[in-house]
């Protein structure tokens, strides 16, 4: 005679109160709202800062505030002390730190920016973790941090010390500062280095949509080197469900790659596009960065 014992434990709550930092941002707009539809409450920040045409912000911060589970403050995460209040009223579980200063030749014109948001910020953010019981700390890294290294494809076991940009030397900073804040404090922190991320609602910056632009315009674009360098697409929505995921498996450190892992040169990808639209490109080869 078999006797099977069966204890009922009451349901978990898998609902979770978040921190999304640069919730007006491409991807942080995104994983928001995915976060809101699945039925978490969301506590978004960003500074709308004008790197881009800020339009573009607001109408995504438009979209986020019809779900009544969203909060959106307006604040730099280079204030420290704003920083500190906010995580104080908000009391989160998990944060999602999407916010930085983003592009690459931009640090050329505005390396403070960089400097104030990718390092001040992110220590504000880490301090702020540290001092709110946070159960998990998700930020965003990049592909960037790769540099110099020619070893394809890229693993997050690859060597990672020549940055080519001061963008990349930011975020390698970051994957470097988090490992330290879960070794001294016990936080844990996962970092994700993002590739080219496209999609709907994108940044405007970004070379698909500055190559269709000029191909429809007809305005002629800039080929630095060959043409043959490649790149690693990684759609919204995919990038989407990696960093969800990534936030509901905490791990004491972890850096993980998302990308598609099938990179296309430049020339193969301009062609896509004036397959779709219909228009030819018209190409400037020999241009340096």
């Amino acid at each position: 005679r078999i006797i099977i014992s069966l204890t009922f434990y009451p349901a978990k709550n898998l609902f979770m109160n978040v921190v999304v930092t640069g919730a007006a941002g491409f991807i942080g707009f995104s994983v928001t709202r995915r976060l809101l539809e699945r039925g978490d409450t969301v506590s978004g920040i960003d500074n709308l800062n004008d790197y881009y045409d800020v339009r573009l912000k607001q109408d995504r911060l438009e979209q986020l505030s019809a779900f009544a589970d969203f909060r959106f403050t307006r604040l730099d995460i280079a204030d420290r002390e704003a920083v500190q209040s906010f995580f104080r009223e908000t009391a989160p579980q998990r944060v999602l730190h999407l916010a930085a200063q983003a592009g690459v030749r931009y640090a050329m014109k505005n390396p403070y920016a960089y400097v104030d948001s990718n390092l001040v910020g992110f220590v504000n953010i880490l301090e702020a973790c540290r001092h709110n019981g946070i159960e998990h700390l998700v930020y965003a890294s990049s592909s960037s941090v790769y540099g110099a290294n020619t070893q394809m494809p890229f693993s997050v076991h690859h060597n990672v010390d020549h940055p080519l940009s001061l963008y990349g030397a930011t975020k390698k900073a970051n994957e470097l500062m988090a490992h330290t804040y879960s070794s001294l404090y016990g936080l844990p922190t996962t970092g994700i280095r993002f590739f080219t991320v496209y999609g709907p609602k994108g940044r405007p910056d970004m070379a698909p949509y500055i190559f269709t632009e000029s191909i429809l315009k007809g305005k002629p674009i800039p080929i630095y080197g060959d043409g043959s360098a490649r790149r690693d697409f990684t759609y919204i929505k995919d990038l989407i469900s990696g960093v969800i995921a990534g936030m509901e498996n905490p791990s004491p450190f972890d850096v993980f790659n998302l990308a598609s892992s099938s990179p296309i040169d430049l020339l193969s990808f301009i062609r896509i596009i004036e397959n779709i639209t219909g228009h030819r490109a018209k190409l400037i080869f020999g241009k340096r960065y």
